[in-house]
């Protein structure tokens, strides 16, 4: 094995690579004979890594008649300022070769030796068109501009490939028998796309099915080692007897316009992939160099056909793949011995690493306080309401609070909760407030900044400053929320966030149906905790309550763990308290009907009623009757709720004209 290899993978970040460069890693590695582990190894410093990804990819990787291999690291590496070395020290001996090692394809490029013209030609024809097709070309139609470089002219556009392959094969030593002689200092051109034999323009071609990619910015090498490594489907790759090889590649366009379409994304894929290209050579009715001539005595020739994918649809599949960042397919039965290691958890029994967490309430409810609270948890390692915190780094994105009030905030709390100041430095605030933009702006920003800082988690608060589209439609919410993937997929933080109650009582929700807005926000986080203010007795109003203290309940909707029990505590500014007394568990929330009996001694519930009811009758039955008036005033109420009251009886007594009977006195 390849001690540079090593050396040059050492020297790559991983984190700065895009998804079809770190598999190309993993291939160059395996095609190399190095194992899975030095992938993995190395692609660990990546907050994208995920447990077992690399095994999975590496037995996927089954080899191709194009290999990518060590090469490609090492010209990663050098991209990136590495150097090779040689020897055990580093230093030259004598006899030691220079070699240049950044190219795993050919090397130089040197024509073959048995090198057949005539055959270049004849397969480059075949390859490119049909029989009856015409073919442009030219040879010693050429001119010489002021600075003295010679440039073709229109050429001959009338022959047929047909034609040009019966002479070919008539004269197979004498090239010039057929298409005329060229300049040797010049060479000779082929236009890719066959034309009607009118002219040359781009309306006289007649098909459009491939497209030329040049580029003379890299050694011709490592364009042999690029064309490959992005599986161009190349029909024919033409060494121009110059500084630069000429692909020519399928696009299989119906039309002009589909073929203008077409060059143009080909083109910006090879540019966002590192490869600079002459953007001259869009054209349809585009020159290209000519296989089976000599230039300045070197040789224009063939150097591959049939490589890459099959056509533009196969290709434009492998560009989804590579571009669309999409995991692999898996199969069950690789982890049934194996299973992957699930995320740790953040906040025990609530949250792990990488997943989404909302917390939903009611306004004044202190979510921003408790959203605080969770930051110093995290920070320091300690309980939050009670559920241990894994100990870590935390960036709170503050949209809503004054920069300086939300500093002041952070400090008061540590006091209340009487914790010191010891990782202060593990809470990092970024203030938004009249900065804020829609989030699909936002996240793009955020990653880049947070990128290679290690943070666990990111609380963002509170997201109605950043919502677009919306609340209430639950595919705009979904586009939405999935900025919070990316924000945990891309940097490997779980990403914390709060929201508001719908409006009106919420007593009668589930915990996960308060949240304002479509039913997405609560089904799409890991977790949901919500928090609802509950009704207090006068009794603890009065006697346990302490001031101005505010009473909640935090219930739970979680993917990963069962749900919590649920948690009921004190707001006492500014800080949450865990009720540890039990003092509030019999406490309803506020908006049930339970809440309106607690404190209303009129309220009652169906069996106290008719309990009241039955005794009222019978301290008031002399002779089997009962008016309603009367019944009335022994109640305390009026009449129109003994009325409601004896309908709630049924059949046990019964009305008439303002007076009440016993159905069976005899059961009474």
């Amino acid at each position: 094995m390849d001690n540079n290899i090593l050396s040059a993978l050492k020297a790559i970040d991983v984190a700065t690579l895009s998804r079809a460069d770190w598999i190309a890693v993993g291939m160059a590695l395996k095609e190399e004979g190095y194992p899975c582990s030095i992938w993995d190894d190395w692609s660990r410093n990546d907050k994208r890594y995920h447990p077992g990804e690399c095994e999975r990819k590496w037995n996927s990787f089954h080899g191709s008649g194009t290999p990518v291999k060590g090469g490609t690291i090492v010209q990663m590496a050098k991209e990136r300022g590495w150097t090779p070395f040689s020897g055990e020290d580093g230093c030259l001996n004598w006899d030691d070769a220079i070699e240049y090692d950044g190219a795993d394809g050919f090397n130089g490029f040197t024509a073959p030796d048995s090198w057949s013209p005539s055959a270049d030609l004849i397969t480059y024809l075949e390859l490119l068109f049909d029989a009856d097709d015409r073919v442009g070309y030219v040879t010693n139609d050429v001119w010489q501009d002021a600075e003295g470089k010679w440039l073709p002219s229109k050429g001959v556009y009338d022959r047929t490939a047909g034609e040009l392959i019966a002479s070919l094969k008539k004269h197979p030593d004498d090239l010039g028998a057929t298409i005329g002689d060229w300049k040797p200092q010049v060479g000779a051109w082929i236009r890719f796309n066959p034309l009607d034999g009118d002219g040359v323009k781009n309306e006289n071609i007649t098909k459009f099915r491939f497209a030329l990619v040049e580029s003379d910015t890299l050694p011709v090498a490592e364009q042999d080692i690029v064309f490959r490594k992005l599986e161009l489907p190349i029909a024919a790759l033409v060494h121009s007897g110059g500084k630069s090889l000429h692909a020519i590649v399928r696009v299989d366009a119906e039309n002009y316009d589909e073929y203008r379409k077409r060059v143009e994304f080909l083109y910006d894929f090879l540019e966002k992939n590192g490869v600079s290209i002459d953007k001259q050579n869009r054209n349809p009715s585009r020159l290209s160099r000519m296989p089976g001539v000599t230039r300045n005595g070197n040789r224009q020739y063939l150097v591959a056909t049939n490589i890459g994918r099959k056509s533009w649809v196969d290709w434009m599949d492998f560009v989804e793949g590579i571009s669309d960042e999409l995991p692999d397919m898996v199969f069950l039965d690789t982890f049934k011995d194996n299973p992957p290691e699930l995320p740790e958890e953040l906040i025990t029994g609530i949250l792990r690493r990488g997943h989404k967490m909302l917390i939903s309430g009611s306004s004044k409810a202190g979510k921003s306080f408790l959203l605080m609270e969770l930051c110093i948890a995290i920070a320091e390692g300690k309980p939050w309401l009670g559920f241990p915190c894994k100990k870590g780094r935390v960036l709170y994105v503050n949209l809503e609070i004054d920069p300086a009030s939300a500093i002041n905030r952070f400090l008061k709390i540590y006091e209340a909760l009487g914790l010191p100041i010891k990782n202060a430095d593990s809470i990092v605030v970024w203030n938004l407030r009249g900065h804020a933009v829609p989030l699909d702006q936002l996240v793009p920003k955020l990653i880049r900044r947070v990128r290679n800082q290690h943070f666990d988690a990111i609380v963002i608060d509170p997201i109605y400053k950043v919502i677009t589209g919306d609340e209430n439609n639950a595919s705009e919410m979904g586009a939405f929320c999935n900025q919070f993937d990316k924000i945990c997929t891309e940097t490997g933080c779980s990403t914390i966030y709060c929201h508001h109650h719908s409006k009106g009582a919420q007593g009668m929700k589930k915990a996960m149906d308060r949240a304002s807005g479509s039913g997405v926000f609560a089904r799409d986080p890991d977790a949901q905790l919500d928090m609802i203010q509950l009704e207090l007795s006068e009794d603890i109003a009065n006697n346990v309550r302490d001031g101005n203290e505010t009473a909640w309940r935090l219930e739970s909707s979680l993917r990963e763990f069962p749900n919590i029990t649920p948690v009921n505590f004190w707001f006492e500014y500014p800080i949450h308290k865990v009720d540890d007394k039990g003092m509030l568990g019999a406490m309803p929330a506020q908006g049930t009907p339970q809440a309106g009996r607690l404190n209303n001694p009129k309220s009652k519930t169906p069996d106290d009623a008719a309990d009241e009811f039955r005794t009222a009758f019978s301290a008031l039955d002399m002779d089997g009757k009962v008016t309603v008036k009367d019944m009335a005033e022994y109640m305390g109420v009026i009449d129109k709720t003994v009325y409601a009251r004896l309908k709630k009886m049924g059949d046990e007594f019964t009305l008439d004209k303002g007076v009440i009977t016993k159905t069976n006195p005899e059961n009474g």
